[in-house]
């Protein structure tokens, strides 16, 4: 809960309820149902064959040698591209107390730290994420406690505008129209995408079939209640309208409350919850990179280990790469947050893709007995692999029909290119050397 509660729900929230209005919580909603259903769906991979590799394996074994480089190369590509959003939301967040730092120095700054804690040992990137993500689940747990007390007894300064009626006044349940709920489905799918990464732990669990079955089962429901709930409560508390696009809407109802210092205190959690998802995007991108690595589909110097047995050239790469986003920060500062998270989303939704695909493959193969049939099934599968796969086309078309979100899928097509010219050099060296003698 701790990875996938983030600036998804703390910061892009805001930019969110801006342009869809109450609406907004149907489309977390729905992204919310999808994430379940591509849960499930894995849920029923992992039961029929636990491992470490996730996704990335599941892709070689149903779909091909090629899906499986191409994904795992995809995942990383999307924490990277998600590190650079946070590092991006924790520069506005220090904003709040020095505005004369420019946001991209504030950045680096944020960035530089969790570097410094991912190379020194994986004992304290442990520490900072276990710290970081106590902080943001307990904010979430007192907004949805504070908030609903004071919709009961119209207590602090919101007094009486605090309403379950904010939900459909103000311009309606709708303001902007319907479209406009739908547009933002792409900021709520984002704010879903990496709870999939609990299927990495399988490797390492006692009994995986066991505990990721509960883990896969619950993990979804208590997401969205946090999703769903949080934002029905904000929007309950102060009216739609009275939230900024580029500010953080946890921040503004606890300052509308009146708590002393209360905008203060909250922006220091969401800033925490902005570098937990950093540190986690960060720890599990290098472990990615050494995961390709090992299986021959990176160089080998990403294998290695350093005293403190931590991926350091794995992990140098993450973050140089994850520096280059301070440029794109400095050359369209206005639109460098969507721009990272259309891109993480747009790899995700690829991860998500190959998800049920195997599954569809998974299922085929039961059919025909070449494989067991196991006693964890998706729920209507295969209709609601489909009805999985039809929403994630639908986020497809609103990137490409958002000019700030429409350079995602240029960058996506790129990527592709950039997998495949890859692939082709990586199993022609081989050859090359066998023929050299």
């Amino acid at each position: 809960m701790g990875s996938a509660i983030g600036v998804g729900l703390f910061y892009g929230s805001g930019e969110a309820i801006a342009a869809a209005g109450p609406a907004v919580v149907v489309s977390f909603l729905v992204a919310g149902t999808v994430a379940f259903l591509v849960m499930r769906a894995l849920g029923e991979l992992v039961v029929y064959r636990p491992t470490s590799g996730s996704v990335m394996d599941y892709a070689r074994e149903f779909l091909g040698p090629f899906a499986g480089f191409a994904t795992g190369w995809s995942y990383w590509i999307a924490a990277v591209t998600a590190c650079m959003a946070e590092v991006t939301a924790a520069g506005h967040y220090i904003d709040y107390w020095f505005p004369q730092v420019p946001v991209p120095v504030t950045a680096a700054v944020a960035l530089s730290i969790l570097l410094l804690a991912n190379f020194l040992s994986v004992r304290l990137f442990g520490e900072l994420e276990f710290w970081f993500a106590s902080i943001k689940v307990i904010a979430v747990v007192l907004l949805l406690l504070l908030g609903s007390a004071v919709l009961a007894f119209h207590f602090s300064p919101l007094g009486p505008s605090a309403s379950v009626a904010n939900l459909w006044q103000h311009g309606g349940f709708a303001p902007h129209g319907g479209w406009q709920a739908v547009s933002v489905l792409v900021a709520a799918f984002f704010a879903y995408t990496g709870i999939e990464l609990v299927a990495s732990t399988a490797g390492e669990a006692v009994d995986p079939r066991t505990t990721l079955r509960t883990a896969i089962r619950l993990l979804p429901l208590r997401i969205g209640v946090v999703y769903v709930g949080s934002i029905a409560v904000l929007l309950a508390l102060m009216p739609w309208d009275r939230y900024a696009a580029d500010g953080s809407p946890f921040v503004e109802v606890f300052a509308g409350v009146g708590l002393p210092a209360a905008g203060g205190v909250m922006n220091f959690v969401v800033l925490t919850a902005a570098l937990s998802g950093c540190n986690a995007n960060m720890y599990v991108a290098s472990r990615l990179v050494r995961r390709l690595s090992v299986e021959g589909e990176a160089p080998s110097a990403f294998q290695r280990l350093n005293s403190r047995h931590v991926p350091a050239p794995a992990l140098a790469l993450t973050v140089a790469v994850i520096a280059l986003g301070a440029l794109v920060n400095v050359a369209a500062p206005e639109t460098a947050f969507a721009l990272f998270t259309a891109v993480a989303t747009c790899a995700v939704l690829c991860g998500w893709t190959v998800i049920v695909w195997c599954h569809l493959r998974y299922r085929a193969a039961v059919r025909a007995g070449r494989l067991p049939r196991n006693d964890f099934p998706m729920p209507g599968a295969p209709v609601t692999s489909w009805f999985a796969l039809a929403c994630i086309g639908l986020i497809v078309v609103l990137l490409a029909r958002n000019p700030e979100t429409r350079p995602a899928l240029v960058v996506g097509a790129g990527w592709t290119l950039a997998l495949t010219v890859s692939y082709a050099l990586l199993n022609r060296a081989p050859k090359a050397g066998v023929s050299n003698g």
